[in-house]
C-alpha cells in the first residue's frame, strides 16, 4: 500500500502553497476592509459587508486553487456559483468596486503573484484614501427634492411654482400622479435654494398654497443614501 502523503490533498500545489495564498488573501483583504471603513462617509455602513469582503478575497483565492489552469474545472464551478443569487441591492457604486478590488486580489494571491497582490492592494488603497482625504470630485451644489400634495381645482400648481419662483434659484417637475383616489395630485420637485434661504421657509410658503396638504423636503438627497 502506499504511503499516505498530503501532496495527495493539495494537487498540484503544495501546503505551503495553499497557506501563503489564503494567508496572504486574508490580510489584503483585511487592508481593504479598513480602508472601506477609514474612507466610507454615509450613514449606511455595514459591517456585515466589510467582514463579506474579508470572505470574498480568501474565497476567491480558494476558488483559483481549485481551479489551477483545468479548464474542465473553470467550467464547472461557472456552472456550480450559477445557482446563486444575491438578492441585497448594494447602494453604493464605490461598494461594487470594492467588491471587484478583493475579487482581483483574491485571485492574483489564488494564481500564486504574491508580489502583484501586495503592490496592487497598496497603490490602489492609497489612491482610494488619497481621493477621500482631498475630497476629490465634489460637487459643492446642494439640491432638494420637494414633494407636494394639492386638491385638485383651481390653480394650485401655478401657485406652487410662484413660490418655488420666489424661494429657490432653479426647479424641475419630474413627476406628478393622482392619489388618495383621486382626491389629491402629488407633485415632485427638484429644486436648489437661493442663498440665505432656508428649508424652513420654502416648507411654511408650501403650506400656505396647499391647503395645509403634506409637504415634503428632502435635503442634500444626491448625496445621501436612503
Amino acid at each position: 500500500m502506499d504511503q499516505f502523503n498530503l501532496s495527495d490533498l493539495s494537487g498540484t500545489f503544495s501546503v505551503g502553497d495553499i497557506a501563503a495564498a489564503l494567508s496572504l488573501a486574508f490580510v489584503l483583504s483585511l487592508v481593504i476592509g479598513w480602508v472601506y471603513r477609514a474612507t466610507h462617509r454615509h450613514v449606511s455602513y455595514s459591517q456585515s459587508y466589510v467582514q463579506t469582503l474579508v470572505v470574498l478575497g480568501m474565497l476567491v483565492s480558494l476558488i483559483m486553487l481549485v481551479v489551477g489552469s483545468n479548464i474542465a474545472r473553470a467550467f464547472a464551478l461557472v456552472g456550480a456559483l450559477s445557482v446563486v443569487r444575491f438578492r441585497n441591492a448594494i447602494k453604493e457604486t464605490r461598494d461594487v468596486g470594492f467588491i471587484f478590488l478583493v475579487m482581483g486580489i483574491g485571485m492574483a494571491c489564488g494564481t500564486r503573484f504574491y508580489s502583484l497582490a501586495a503592490i496592487a492592494t497598496v497603490a490602489i488603497c492609497l489612491v482610494v484614501y488619497v481621493m477621500h482625504r482631498f475630497n476629490w470630485f465634489h460637487l459643492n451644489v446642494q439640491r432638494q427634492v420637494v414633494k407636494v400634495q394639492i386638491p385638485p381645482g383651481e390653480d394650485r400648481a401655478g401657485d406652487v411654482q410662484d413660490v418655488l419662483v420666489a424661494h429657490t434659484t432653479e426647479f424641475e417637475l419630474v413627476s406628478m400622479e393622482s392619489v388618495r383616489g383621486g382626491t389629491l395630485t402629488e407633485m415632485l420637485y427638484t429644486v436648489r435654494l437661493k442663498r440665505g434661504r432656508e428649508p424652513g421657509e420654502l416648507l411654511a410658503a408650501l403650506r400656505e398654497k396647499t391647503s395645509g396638504q403634506r409637504v415634503t423636503i428632502l435635503t442634500g438627497y444626491d448625496q445621501t443614501d436612503l
